[in-house]
């Protein structure tokens, strides 16, 4: 069925769909069928439908290590408004900037980075971004820890998969190696999942030149570990929500972890990290409309014991999510 703004609107089985991929973004579309109760080809038809037509890739992504998150921001740069569609593009096409949205009437460009070393990171704050025209104010905040995101899908508070469906369809590392740390060696394997998540184990040989069972063998240690997870991200309009937007929250201190724990249990919230700066609390939300977005505001967050103050920014448009331009909204926040 259509939106009033035309916007294909997906059902039910969609989401499941999402869901399981969210669970297992590597699951066989046979082993997604059969506990979803379809056919495989029903499975390959939607897969295909939302990828077309609701934006949904599936990629890879390396997880922040306690090393990275030393050099993990977010930063928030002011421009003057005929600036800001090409300052975030210029930051877009940088190595060490993962997720880019444009903000506040389009004059605001929020950026998240994870530089590889300190000196990358201070070189950005400290000198590229002040000698660049036209920016009027830069905030960076670090990011200190993650209450909810990355690994963990906003797809999994929808409901739309049973308990024992998310079970079936988890991939089993009860027997999992010791913790693994993605080496320079599997730059190509993590290059190519970054491009597919579901790229085949044939296609995964040819990119890394090693044998299948070899790439099988370090797909799996690297997933089982958590140093690399497979996400899954589209356009979250057609599943009719179409409000997205930053919150900037001050808790007090005594009620910090306790807010941001909160915040991870909320269905709107698809990111929550706690932050160094003005504010010590950020986090990404999703809602329907501006309606929702107002309740959300007013009588969840608004009531939450021990938030002091709340900025909201709502999105307008994203540039870059994790690994590619022109994202689209899905986790959003990884």
């Amino acid at each position: 069925m259509e939106s009033s703004t035309s916007v294909t609107v997906f059902d039910d089985l969609d989401l499941q769909l999402l869901q399981a991929l969210e669970t297992d973004g590597r699951a066989p579309f046979s082993r997604i069928a059969s506990v979803l109760g379809v056919s495989d080809q029903t499975i390959a038809r939607r897969y295909r439908r939302l990828r077309t037509e609701g934006g949904l890739r599936v990629i890879g992504v390396r997880e922040i290590s306690v090393r990275d998150q030393d050099n993990w921001r977010m930063l928030r740069l002011r421009c003057t408004p005929d600036a800001s569609e090409s300052i975030a593009r210029a930051l877009a096409r940088r190595p060490d900037t993962t997720w880019i949205v444009l903000c506040s009437g389009g004059t605001e460009v929020v950026c998240m980075t994870l530089a590889r070393t300190r000196d990358e990171d201070h070189e950005l704050i400290f000198g590229k971004l002040p000698r660049t025209p036209r920016i009027t104010d830069i905030r960076a905040h670090q990011l200190l820890h993650r209450f909810y995101g990355g690994p963990e899908g906003w797809l999994g508070k929808s409901g739309a998969l049973s308990v024992e469906q998310v079970a079936a369809l988890t991939p089993d590392y009860a027997e999992g190696p010791a913790p693994t740390a993605i080496a320079p060696e599997d730059d190509p394997l993590v290059a190519a999942l970054k491009s597919d998540g579901r790229a085949t184990f044939a296609e995964l040989q040819k990119a890394t030149g090693r044998s299948e069972s070899a790439v099988r063998r370090r797909l799996d240690q690297l997933l089982a570990s958590g140093a690399l997870f497979v996400d899954v991200q589209f356009d979250a309009e057609h599943l009719g929500y179409g409000m997205f937007a930053l919150l900037w929250i001050t808790a007090a201190p005594a009620s910090f972890d306790t807010v941001g724990r909160a915040l991870a249990t909320h269905p709107e919230v698809a990111f929550a990290a706690a932050a160094a700066g003005p504010y010590n609390i950020v986090a990404t939300i999703v809602c329907r409309d501006s309606t929702a977005l107002y309740t959300y505001l007013s009588e969840r967050l608004g009531k939450l014991e021990g938030v002091q103050h709340i900025e909201t920014s709502p999105i307008l448009r994203r540039v870059k999510q994790l690994s590619y331009e022109e994202g689209r909204t899905g986790r959003g926040t990884s």
